[in-house]
């Protein structure tokens, strides 16, 4: 399989302190607690963090007694993962895997794609492999809980580009549309104090709602529900990001 973009730990190192910036941390706890409601979650549920990045998420869901497995296919943000679940006094389970491939022994109550982790492979194929793998992880009646940029979400949200300052950097973003709305470019500059500058440019693949409902029925899910929010707020034009609820 060929090395994509996303698989090299040196963007991460350089990128992950704007993305997961304080604000996103701050967030995380309401998170959790959305997750289980949605997912009707008990104490020592199995919940799979598919991507979990830095753990953000998966040491807030230890936190509520979940059993927690973070999978991510960057080794120094498992490393950051459990360093941060034991500064919190809990365990959570980190597993170096990349989930078009990914297979596991135990089954799991509920998955979780959060923070626009999905969309970022080569190929269609690629992302139908990684949902197709959460499917065959779960328990008969398992949740997965999926939250990204739809295609709906770009066209409202879109900008052109802004520049603003984090992580003792300046950074400056530009947005473009991929064909058809296929796809969203992105490219991100940062440039630190000293002038140094860093560049990197992506495209992310746009699903609609109803497009990655499709593809998710046709996978094996079932009672698919999408909504505008972790709060369950209608998926509409005041839809703040899309929340995709799905059952096995």
């Amino acid at each position: 399989m060929a090395k994509e973009w996303f698989q090299n730990e040196d963007f991460w190192l350089e990128y992950g302190p704007i993305m997961f910036d304080e604000q996103h941390w701050a967030e995380a706890k309401g998170i959790a607690k959305a997750l289980c409601s949605l997912a009707d979650l008990d104490k020592g549920s199995r919940v799979l963090d598919v991507c979990c990045g830095p753990g953000r998420i998966s040491v807030e869901l230890a936190l509520l007694g979940m059993n927690v497995t973070g999978v991510d296919i960057t080794q120094p943000f498992l490393d950051a993962a459990q360093e941060s679940a034991s500064d919190e006094g809990v365990a959570i389970k980190t597993l170096n895997r990349d989930m078009r491939s990914f297979s596991s022994p135990e089954l799991f109550d509920c998955a979780v794609n959060l923070y626009n982790s999905f969309g970022y492979c080569d190929s269609m194929e690629d992302d139908r492999a990684i949902l197709q793998s959460v499917f065959n992880s779960l328990k008969e009646g398992g949740t997965f809980i999926i939250e990204c940029i739809s295609r709906e979400t770009a066209i409202l949200n879109f900008t052109a580009g802004e520049w603003f300052e984090r992580a003792g950097m300046t950074v400056l973003t530009d947005f473009g549309v991929v064909g058809a709305w296929e796809g969203l470019r992105s490219r991100w500059i940062l440039i630190d104090k000293n002038g140094r500058r860093i560049e990197h440019e992506f495209v992310q693949r746009l699903y609609s709602a109803v497009e990655l409902k499709n593809i998710l029925q046709g996978i094996g899910f079932s009672d698919i529900q999408i909504y505008g929010g972790y709060d369950t707020r209608p998926y509409d034009q005041n839809a703040q990001t899309m929340v995709i609820v799905a059952h096995k």
